[in-house]
């Protein structure tokens, strides 16, 4: 039987738990692949700030999993972007079923994780991106001067109430408990907030919409079973944020391996499941602390277990997988010695800095801070094609601020980059409303919302756009937008590039977002780098805060809203962060 296609092990789930397992695999030289349906990195990558990982300062969630993703990468292991559909566990090769065909394994790790638990209250899911919100840091800004309920009563719940403060005229957390269930430090906080109401031993049992968003909640009292009405103050719309936890990912293997009744894997004494050769690891498993620490050490000891169970079953069957022999972690040592034993040392890697803490350390009167010129700089050195900014401006102050923001970068780019006018079109020649706004049709598939920045190569259109001023969170997906249209790009594994160039029917994407959202970059750089490699694909981000027609034209209260139309006229509106692979999956690639 040809052993090409077999793997020592499959790991099923790209989040902390099986990055590390991959790379302990991969670094002990077993053949291992890591299967993700959705987005590398695992849930911690929505959070901005992470600072009780050992030995990491401070950090944000997508940036530690990255790393954990190219560790593993460098010692061997291979990734594929697919859903595993089935299992197949008896007998010394297993079969894992995927959406991109059928994988052979000696072992098998689970570690799918969890999801946001949804509460299923009436409304719930017709209402979600229009009122019925899961992140506040995204969409705390769509409910300024509103009241909104936050529902839950945990850790996440008293946190982010209080942040919500920041924009709703008032919040009130409904907890279904007496009291919270999270550290009463972090619930004090949210107890003596002037701004926020706890009413206790209630849930929500639905919510109702009318003109402009959510009117009416049914609020019931979970002790006397008795229900009412709840409307602001100024009976206007409000929000609802959900906070209630997780639920384990574990429908792939129901009535395969044991569960407890919540649903989460029951796992041995090194995380072994009831079947052998199926490890469990992560959030999934029955466990006391779901935190990053802990499911990278679930990750380490399922790996060091399936490293013996591999070689197990290798030396029992006769069959062994094509393993790694040299990887680029020993080659880049390999390099690094031979130019200390030479007199010389590698120029190390630039270092990235996020733009909020650039932007804090650069001097006043300035756009850019030094750190970020020195990013640019970067940038601008591995554009192997000249690219050129086309402006389409209005007499607005938001288009002086494009303009002077434009510009500035370009005078960095020792003529990498240029700046022109579309088109040549004076502002006078633009439809005005009653405000001084050029005005736009809504329906347009994108568009031609003003001010707009459009990147050109060889002075031909990218698809790429950003409507606003791209600062904030969508300063480093604008740069890395023109990497990708103008240089190398990010690298792609050979699948994902192949669904990419499959898409035959021209496509556009346009993407509502927020310069506060942490999930948005993400999301507009993978419909970009789309587009930056198939022209049958455009791709524009539109700062809602500066075009609230659009916002009301979907009904937008959560973002990233996704608004993509085909050839033939279909409209689809998807809400939440994209990566590469969910973004091919919504446009049917």
């Amino acid at each position: 039987m040809d052993n090409n296609d077999l793997y020592d092990v499959v790991v099923i789930g790209g989040g902390p738990a099986g990055l590390t397992a991959g790379l302990y695999l991969a670094r002990a030289r077993y053949r291992v692949l890591v299967l993700e349906k959705d987005d590398f990195g695992g849930q911690i990558t929505i959070t901005n700030e992470v600072v009780n990982y050992p030995g990491v300062g401070r950090t944000t969630g997508r940036a530690l999993t990255e790393t954990m993703r190219r560790q593993a990468k460098d010692f061997g292991a291979e990734f594929l972007s697919a859903e595993a559909t089935g299992l197949d566990v008896d007998g010394d090769v297993k079969t894992v079923h995927t959406t991109r065909g059928d994988l052979r394994t000696f072992g098998i790790l689970i570690a799918t994780g969890a999801s946001p638990r949804k509460l299923g209250f009436a409304g719930e899911a017709e209402y979600a991106g229009r009122g019925v919100a899961y992140c506040a840091t995204c969409d705390g800004e769509f409910f300024a001067g509103r009241e909104v309920l936050v529902v839950g009563g945990g850790f996440a719940a008293a946190e982010e109430s209080v942040f919500l403060t920041k924009y709703a005229s008032k919040v009130t957390i409904l907890v279904r408990e007496e009291d919270f269930t999270c550290d009463a430090s972090v619930a004090a906080e949210a107890k003596s907030n002037p701004k926020i109401d706890v009413r206790y031993r209630t849930v929500l049992d639905g919510v109702t919409a009318g003109q402009g968003g959510l009117r009416e909640a049914t609020l019931r009292d979970v002790e006397t079973g008795e229900t009412s009405v709840w409307k602001p103050a100024d009976e206007g719309t409000f929000g609802v944020f959900v906070f209630a936890g997780y639920v384990p990912a574990t429908d792939l293997v129901k009535g395969v391996v044991e569960l407890d009744e919540q649903g989460y894997v029951v796992t041995h004494g090194y995380l072994e499941t009831s079947v052998p050769g199926v490890y469990a690891a992560g959030d999934l498993r029955v466990k006391n602390l779901r935190q990053v620490v802990t499911a990278t050490a679930d990750g380490a000891i399922a790996a060091v277990e399936l490293e013996r169970y591999a070689k197990t079953m290798s030396e029992k069957t006769g069959m062994t997988p094509p393993r790694p022999t040299r990887s680029a972690y020993e080659q880049a040592s390999q390099a690094a010695a031979s130019a200390q034993a030479a007199g010389t040392t590698p120029s190390p890697a630039p270092v990235k800095r996020s733009a909020d803490a650039a932007a804090a350390a650069r001097k006043p009167g300035e756009l850019f801070s030094d750190a970020v010129k020195q990013q640019l700089k970067v940038v601008f050195g591995r554009m192997a094609k000249p690219a050129a900014i086309a402006l389409d401006l209005d007499d607005t102050p938001l288009s002086a601020e494009l303009r002077g923001f434009v510009e500035t970068m370009a005078a960095l780019s020792d003529g990498k980059l240029t700046v022109t006018l579309a088109d040549g079109t004076a502002a006078a020649d633009y439809a005005k409303d009653d405000a001084g706004r050029a005005v736009f049709d809504v329906d347009d598939a994108l568009p031609t919302a003003r001010p707009c920045a459009r990147v050109l190569v060889d002075g031909e259109p990218t698809g790429l756009a950003f409507h606003g001023v791209p600062s904030g969170h969508e300063f480093n997906s604008f740069v890395l937008g023109l990497y990708n249209a103008a240089g190398p790009g990010q690298p792609l594994d050979d699948d994902l590039r192949a669904r990419i160039m499959a898409i035959d029917e021209p496509t556009d994407i346009m993407i509502l977002v927020s310069l506060t959202c942490t999930m948005c970059p993400e999301t507009v750089l993978s419909a970009q780098r789309i587009a930056s490699l198939n022209p049958r694909v455009r791709a524009e981000a539109y700062d809602v805060s500066h075009f609230p027609e659009l916002k009301d034209r979907y009904g937008a209260m959560s973002v990233p809203c996704i608004v993509v139309t085909k050839s033939d006229g279909t409209r689809q509106v998807e809400f939440g962060r994209k990566s590469i692979p969910q973004m091919l999956t919504l446009l049917g690639a």
